[in-house]
């Protein structure tokens, strides 16, 4: 299915027709229709009509998704899948027992889970590193074969240095993975500068409603595209066609909710750095994040996420937490709403606290994903909140 040419147009415009037009449906359909079909009528056996067969492997509805994502990334190709812990572990399937993934150390704890329970059980070697020292990237393990961080991480906002990262597996003859979730297409697109892989827990801003669980996979090489279809296909990764319906519809307004999302996320970190009661503000946005300078120059702005520490760690933390009425106490991020979470026994709880105490995620780590709300009405929560503690 062929899309429109928008590679001319501005970001605005590409987001809102990339993966679909109106001339592809016989109609002039101008969103793509749910095609929720588990099968289709072949013409004679073996000889499936457009090359349609089963709706795990050819899903109208799942292409205009995958190839919307794919052009707004710069990708040969896209896919998508249940969730973005099925598009890594799609991934990961296409490696052998023995090879070695150097990844950063600060990730999202679902993906430690899966890399240290789960993968490593079938002879991959994981190694983790501080993605964010450019010492890292002189000197990676000759043996390499797959080299996979997130830019900013989760939950400590630590920025990998793209193009340095990228050369330096290239160098070694690996591949290199970005999660790009917090950033989005919108303020970095990876493979740009070379990266093989960007992956999207399209859950999050990309769908931004949570409303839909969803992942997503673009590769930079058309060489890639039959290996990672092969597997997908495979295992049996793929999303719904009704998911793929609302995430291509969450995808259309990805621009204007980031630029809201950056400019409340600015105004909270603002607020909070220079509040009595916090001891710690952690966002790309301001001077004092250690990698300020390279997040000016690898994004075009510095997203929706905040942390922050509060002094006597844990409890006041939760203290916190729990007196917030706009931002919602719950896991995930992205969506237009604003959300509060303790890293350490939420969504990182899967990570041993010698581990998480050694990269710096501590007990009364706040996190914030700050929605599209008043940034006046969301200061004003956190301001009650904190008078509380």
């Amino acid at each position: 299915m062929l899309a429109m040419n928008t590679q001319d147009h501005d970001f605005g415009t590409r987001v809102v027709h990339a993966g679909w037009h109106a001339d592809d449906d016989p109609t002039g359909a101008v969103m793509p229709p749910i095609y929720m079909t588990s099968t289709y009528v072949q013409d004679a056996p073996g000889e499936p009509r457009n090359g349609f067969e089963y709706s795990r492997t050819q899903n109208v509805t799942r292409f205009a998704l995958q190839d919307a994502l794919a052009e707004l990334e710069g990708g040969a190709a896209g896919f998508t899948f249940t969730s973005g812990m099925a598009a890594i572990h799609t991934l990961l399937l296409t490696l052998k027992p023995g090879d070695r993934v150097v990844a950063g150390n600060d990730l999202y704890g679902g993906t430690h889970r899966l890399f240290n329970k789960i993968a490593a059980r079938f002879g991959l070697i994981f190694e983790y590193v501080d993605a964010a020292n450019e010492a890292t990237w002189q000197d990676l393990p000759a043996d390499t074969r797959l080299v996979y961080v997130e830019t900013p991480s989760n939950p400590l906002l630590k920025l990998t240095p793209l193009k340095m990262s990228i050369d330096a597996a290239h160098k070694v003859g690996a591949e290199i993975a970005v999660d790009n979730t917090f950033a989005t297409p919108y303020l970095q697109q990876p493979i740009a500068l070379g990266a093989d892989y960007v992956i999207h827990s399209t859950t999050k801003y990309v769908a931004g409603h949570s409303d839909v669980v969803g992942g997503a996979l673009i590769i930079r090489d058309e060489a890639r595209k039959e290996d990672i279809w092969f597997h997908q296909n495979s295992a049996g990764t793929v999303n719904s066609p009704f998911d793929a319906f609302l995430t291509l519809r969450g995808l259309r307004t990805l621009e204007v909710r980031m630029e809201r999302h950056c400019n409340n996320a600015q105004a909270v970190a603002d607020f909070l750095e220079a509040h009595p009661k916090v001891s710690k503000t952690i966002y790309p946005g301001l001077a004092s994040h250690p990698q300020h300078e390279l997040a000016k120059q690898q994004m075009n702005a510095f997203g929706g996420m905040v942390c922050f520490e509060l002094p006597g760690g844990e409890q006041p933390a939760r203290d916190l937490v729990c007196a917030l009425k706009v931002f919602a106490l719950a896991e995930s991020l992205g969506g237009v709403e604003s959300l509060v979470e303790l890293p350490a026994p939420m969504t990182h709880a899967s990570v041993p606290p010698e581990t998480r105490r050694e990269i710096g995620i501590e007990d009364g780590l706040v996190r914030l994903s700050v929605g599209i709300e008043s940034a006046a009405d969301l200061i004003a929560d956190l301001e009650q909140a904190l008078a509380k503690i």
